[in-house]
């Protein structure tokens, strides 16, 4: 089995969409757990604010399969994946650490390079995994975290019942 952390965001029906992403990861994968959802400026582009959290799960399918289902999530909620990089989202799952494993982009980059870039992943992972280690970096998540100096994006944390 291996231990699986995804992003999740948000910001079109964002509170519909998070809940029904969070649910439909539990019942895939039973185990699930999620950090707190953080209310995040859009980055990139102009835009409505997000939901962002991580979660994470253990797995036993191969990689390429959970890659397929997290799309197929996506693809249930509306996402369409013609949309420029950097713009609104019904759903956006990224697989941010598959184990140790490290990747350089087929058929995903592992680790992923948001994780350092920002505050809204590198929060909510640390929060997870604080003792869990960056598979290139050999520092901790909470060690990350603690140095992290990059451009904030975290408005508020959000209650909101999954």
């Amino acid at each position: 089995m291996t231990q699986a952390y995804l992003s999740i965001g948000s910001n079109i029906d964002r509170d519909r969409n998070i809940r029904s992403a969070m649910a439909e990861l539990r019942a895939r994968w039973p185990g699930a757990a999620f950090s707190t959802i953080y209310e995040t400026a859009a980055v990139g582009f102009a835009g409505e604010d997000f939901y962002n959290l991580v979660a994470t799960f253990r797995a036993e399918e191969p990689l390429d399969a959970v890659l397929a289902t997290l799309r197929e999530i996506e693809h249930g909620h509306g996402r369409r994946r013609s949309a420029s990089k950097f713009s609104a989202r019904t759903l956006d799952l990224d697989l941010l650490l598959w184990g140790d494993t490290v990747l350089d982009g087929d058929p995903v980059t592992l680790p992923r390079q948001e994780i350092l870039k920002f505050d809204f992943v590198l929060a909510p992972l640390a929060e997870l995994a604080p003792q869990g280690r960056h598979p290139e970096r050999d520092e901790t998540f909470r060690q990350l975290w603690a140095e992290f100096d990059g451009t904030p994006a975290i408005r508020r944390a959000v209650a909101l019942e999954a």
